[in-house]
């Protein structure tokens, strides 16, 4: 369930108004991350938390209640201080030199309670991304396809890139084709025998595509590159092994390997990407999946490696 207690920002964009909650490990709020960067606005225009990447239980002191789910580091915690996972498992480490924050505008422990500041509805799921209005202390969205849109067509004028344009007119109709697909195929799974056949019949059809021009919806990045880059980008390191989705790797797939190299070492989009908060989120916070909370070493995928996309050329 999305939350919108507010709605589209429309004309109410303002430096330092709006804040971020975000998780690295997530993909869907990680896109946030992308476009932050990708236009270059700021933390002073508009700040971010970012929760530690190991889940917890949210109200530890109630046996009745097993929710789990995102937390923060606490601004009183030692810089060697750990955390365990729900099942008491482990012992990983946070703070600001992991990327993980307290959470600055209101000092909850828990993602679970900004959703219960709001009154959220009944039902709904305490996820990330939140962009949260400071103004009105209300959420905006939490549906990462309408936060980055705002992020990208509502911040030009405190935007370092504001002639970066990622819903061009000109491709829309092609940026929206290729997200419906992405979506259904790479990014979101149902039941898992048609789903795996269905992601490797996507990622085909991706790799097929990229084969003939550089960004997954045209000559330049856009829209749609910014959703599918963070699946994929997880895919070797994580997916493959704890979705069981070892078919293929993406870096047996030359164009796609290639473009993954290519998105991530854009100007603004390395910093969306944290390997540590990924692999530590998906190997620890579901003990029911991996009971001991063993991260893998993994392929370790040189992200920086040389890549041939530079043979397509770019149009303005």
């Amino acid at each position: 369930m999305q939350v919108h207690l507010t709605g589209f920002l429309e004309h109410n964009a303002a430096a330092g108004r709006y804040h971020l909650y975000v998780s690295y490990a997530c993909p869907w709020a990680s896109r946030c991350l992308s476009v932050l960067g990708l236009k270059g606005i700021g933390r002073d225009v508009v700040s971010v938390s970012s929760v530690h990447p190991t889940w917890a239980k949210t109200r530890p002191d109630d046996v009745d209640d097993a929710h789990c789910g995102w937390r923060f580091w606490r601004e009183d915690d030692d810089d060697d201080a750990t955390v365990s996972n729900p099942a008491g498992v482990g012992a990983f480490p946070g703070g600001a030199k992991y990327n993980c924050t307290a959470d600055d505008l209101h000092g909850v422990t828990y993602v679970r309670d900004l959703y219960d500041m709001v009154n959220a509805p009944k039902g709904t799921r305490f996820t990330v991304p939140i962009l949260w209005d400071k103004k009105t202390n209300s959420i905006v969205s939490n549906e990462s396809a309408d936060i980055i849109r705002d992020l990208y067509t509502q911040f030009d004028a405190f935007a370092k890139n504001p002639d970066l344009d990622l819903y061009p007119e000109a491709l829309r109709d092609e940026i929206d084709a290729v997200n419906e697909w992405v979506y259904h195929g790479i990014n979101n799974g149902g039941a898992y025998e048609e789903a795996v056949n269905e992601l490797f019949r996507c990622l085909d059809r991706a790799e097929e595509i990229l084969s003939k021009r550089r960004y997954i919806a045209g000559d330049v990045l856009t829209e749609a590159d910014v959703r599918l880059f963070p699946t994929l980008v997880r895919f070797d390191e994580v997916y493959v092994v704890y979705f069981k989705c070892n078919r293929k790797f993406i870096h047996q797939y030359p164009n796609l390997h290639n473009y993954v190299l290519d998105v991530y070492q854009t100007p603004g989009m390395r910093e969306s990407v944290d390997m540590w908060h990924i692999k530590t989120h998906y190997f620890t916070s579901h003990p029911g999946l991996n009971q001991h909370a063993v991260v893998p070493v993994g392929p370790g995928v040189d992200l920086d490696a040389p890549h041939d996309r530079a043979r397509f050329e770019k149009k303005a």
